[in-house]
């Protein structure tokens, strides 16, 4: 009967300890959570999510790469809120992706998340100025701006000068942004670079919890492609906005603290760049590659370790104090 009694207890306060332990991704601006989403297409059905884990922190910048059909863009215009999930859970600022209405899910695109496309076509509207075309996403919000000037808790003290304020932030992002100059001018008047920095701009208008940004130096030469990831440098460091870049551009990957690969639907791989100082005061900086764990427990290993081992099917492990071993299967041999 006591040991019974010793086992409940055990187990009651096991089930308490899970449910006191806090949430995945709780303090997380992103949190995807074993994200699915299915495409059918003439009958067949597509996995372009296959359970995806996601966490990004408030303030970074961070890189997604992945080859074509990944499942990279899926996750982009999930978070952008122009598509839903077909399972799993995904957090932005606090909003649940799969819960939101329509009315919702228009508020969250105009107010937490800001979008830049590859085609700079895409981003501006050919007959506004740019200063126009920044000012625009706060008119359709209905509001002189967001409330906040440039950094965070600045107020623009909204009242009679409203329209006085959007101008005036418009200006503040141009600047910021290194295209003031262009102003007065409409797309088809400035260099393709120029575009995507006023597109930027736009993105930033409503002062976005998050940016989102689709292969954004996609079009441009490299030289054009820095000063654009420059620009969104500029705007995480100053504005303190939490930006995700997906690209196939290694230079620009290779510009982040944090990218993360995409394969088959999943994350499977992240790179963590840290800056050292060597004895002799030299800054270097210094990037490590770790595999992903996801919630389920499954490990992608990278495509070239497990060729140059020749494992396929299945693998064998052993349990270290420390580390787990992994070797080829001697039966496939």
């Amino acid at each position: 009967m006591t040991e019974t009694t010793t086992t409940l207890a055990e187990l009651e306060r096991r089930a308490a300890a899970r449910r006191d332990r806090p949430s995945y991704g709780h303090d997380a601006l992103i949190a995807c959570d074993r994200l699915v989403r299915i495409f059918a297409t003439d009958g067949v059905e597509v996995q372009a999510l296959q359970g995806l884990d996601l966490l990004v922190q408030e303030g970074e910048l961070m890189a997604l790469v992945g080859a074509s059909g990944s499942g990279k863009s899926t996750l982009m215009n999930i978070l952008a809120g122009l598509d839903v999930p077909t399972a799993g859970a995904a957090r932005v600022a606090g909003c649940d992706l799969l819960g939101m209405d329509a009315g919702a899910r228009l508020r969250y695109r105009r107010e937490v998340v800001g979008f830049v496309w590859q085609q700079t076509a895409r981003n501006l509207l050919p007959y506004l100025t740019a200063a126009q075309n920044v000012a625009l996403p706060m008119q359709l919000r209905g509001r002189g701006g967001s409330g906040r000037g440039l950094g965070r808790g600045h107020g623009l003290g909204l009242g009679l000068g409203r329209t006085k304020d959007k101008a005036r932030r418009a200006e503040e992002l141009l600047a910021l942004l290194e295209v003031a100059d262009c102003r007065d001018r409409r797309p088809q008047q400035m260099s393709g670079g120029q575009q995507q920095r006023v597109a930027i701009a736009v993105a930033l208008a409503n002062s976005p919890s998050v940016l989102l940004a689709d292969e954004p130096t996609g079009e441009l030469d490299s030289a054009t492609g820095e000063q654009v990831f420059a620009a969104f440098r500029r705007a995480n460091e100053e504005l303190g906005t939490t930006i995700v870049i997906v690209t196939h551009d290694q230079s620009v990957a290779g510009e982040v603290r944090r990218t993360v690969a995409i394969r088959d639907g999943r994350t499977s791989s992240e790179v963590l760049r840290r800056t050292e100082i060597d004895a002799e005061g030299q800054e270097s900086v210094v990037a490590r590659e770790y595999a992903t764990l996801d919630r389920a427990g499954r490990l992608q290993l990278p495509a070239d370790y497990t060729a140059a081992l020749d494992m396929e099917h299945r693998v064998m492990l052993e349990l270290e104090p420390d580390h787990i071993g992994i070797w080829p299967d001697a039966a496939d041999r």
